[in-house]
């Protein structure tokens, strides 16, 4: 089985069968443990109509706080493991997201505690947004 693992040893990348890509705990994290934190990178409604005619329409995330605000931001691309933690609807961690001077930034923090060898997984805010051959598997 071929694992990728993160810089700190803490999660892996593996191929999960029907689902592609997944992150694992390599060790426990506990409700409300930090899994990771990464940098991101911003786009507006314009970019947004390009980059959902390429595959990396699976892999940006919509922030509804930066909606609300009315921000020009549509969307912003994670540089990180998280880009790559697959859906659940009933996930075992949480985005948060925060502004800093040296751009938006994505912090993955466990929701309840997760074991090692769990798949990490969250909840997909634009789900309604995928096209309707994506189907989501749990």
């Amino acid at each position: 089985m071929n694992k990728i693992f993160d810089h700190s040893n803490v999660m892996y990348v593996k191929n999960v069968p029907r689902k592609g890509r997944g992150v694992f705990a390599n060790t426990p994290f506990t409700a409300g443990d930090l899994i990771e934190r990464a940098p991101t990178w911003g786009f507006d409604s314009a970019e947004v109509a390009l980059l959902d005619r390429t595959g990396l329409f699976e892999y940006y995330f919509v922030r509804h706080d930066r909606q609300l605000k009315n921000d020009s931001m549509a969307g912003y691309v994670i540089f990180g493991f998280i880009s790559v933690v697959n859906h659940s609807s009933m996930p075992n961690a949480k985005i948060f997201w925060s502004d800093e001077d040296s751009g938006a930034w994505a912090t993955l923090v466990a929701a309840k505690d997760i074991k090692a060898g769990d798949e990490i997984t969250h909840r997909y805010t634009n789900i309604s947004s995928y096209p309707h051959y994506i189907k989501f598997i749990e």
